[in-house]
């Protein structure tokens, strides 16, 4: 009876010592080092993109180089300075405002003066030292050839023009002037030409805007001759004008302008 008991004992011993270990063999008795720190990943920033954009510094001044112009001619710098404005009414324009006549002076009227400036030849009437009978005139408006007689039915085959016309000057602002301004005006030779009597007839009161000499060759010295005018008396032009104006002288880059 006693090897029995002991023999009991024994296997309960055993049993108990089994369930234990199957208990503790099917427990994970590691833990995670918790001092270890964990691994941080940092990333890199794209150098194409930014968290905040920041401008890129604006250099002083136009990022677009300024055009670059061909020199322009005197007669072209002259004519921006000339005011621009609207033709004023006609109103009040009577031409005897400005003359009645030639002026007369040194012992010649002015017409014979700007004959004999702009004849290539000429002969003086027998009788006189201003009168011109005959003479020859290489026409700057048509680039004819007249060779003019004085007389009855003949004279006015060469006519003294206004390049600036009167009217014209009236309206855009010798209204303005002094009588003694617009009688200068009217015999300055700076503004007078010996020319064709019908391409006189012609132009009649037009500017630039509306009539040029059909000879283009002259066109430039034309146009740049009624710039100086316009300056001389403080006339001003029309957009129209202007603009007709500026394309002559656009082809003449060197063309100056007159003095008289």
């Amino acid at each position: 009876m006693k090897s029995l008991s002991s023999a009991n004992l024994l296997i309960g011993v055993l049993g108990t010592v089994f369930i234990l270990a199957s208990f503790f063999g099917c427990t994970d008795t590691s833990e995670p080092d918790r001092t270890s720190p964990t691994p941080s990943v940092t990333e890199t920033p794209d150098p194409s993109v930014s968290e905040s954009a920041t401008p890129e510094p604006t250099p002083s001044g136009s990022t677009n180089p300024e055009p670059t112009t061909s020199a322009s001619s005197p007669a072209l710098t002259a004519l921006s300075a000339i005011p621009i404005k609207g033709r004023a009414p006609k109103t009040g324009y009577d031409r005897d405002l400005f003359a009645s006549d030639w002026d007369y002076s040194f012992g010649c009227d002015m017409r014979n003066k700007i004959l004999r400036r702009d004849f290539i030849e000429f002969q003086f009437r027998s009788d006189s030292s201003c009168l011109i009978a005959t003479g020859v005139l290489l026409d700057p408006y048509t680039g004819q050839t007249i060779n003019f007689v004085r007389g009855v039915g003949t004279s006015n085959e060469v006519q003294i023009d206004h390049v600036v016309a009167v009217s014209d000057a009236w309206q855009k602002g010798a209204q303005q002037l002094s009588s003694a301004q617009r009688y200068a005006f009217y015999n300055d030779p700076l503004n007078l030409l010996a020319v064709s009597g019908s391409a006189n007839a012609q132009k009649s009161d037009s500017d630039a805007a509306s009539w040029l000499p059909s000879n283009k060759a002259y066109r430039c010295a034309y146009v740049a001759r009624q710039v100086a005018v316009k300056i001389s008396y403080s006339l001003w032009v029309t957009q129209a004008e202007y603009d007709a104006i500026d394309r002559v002288l656009r082809d003449c880059p060197e063309q100056a302008l007159p003095t008289g």
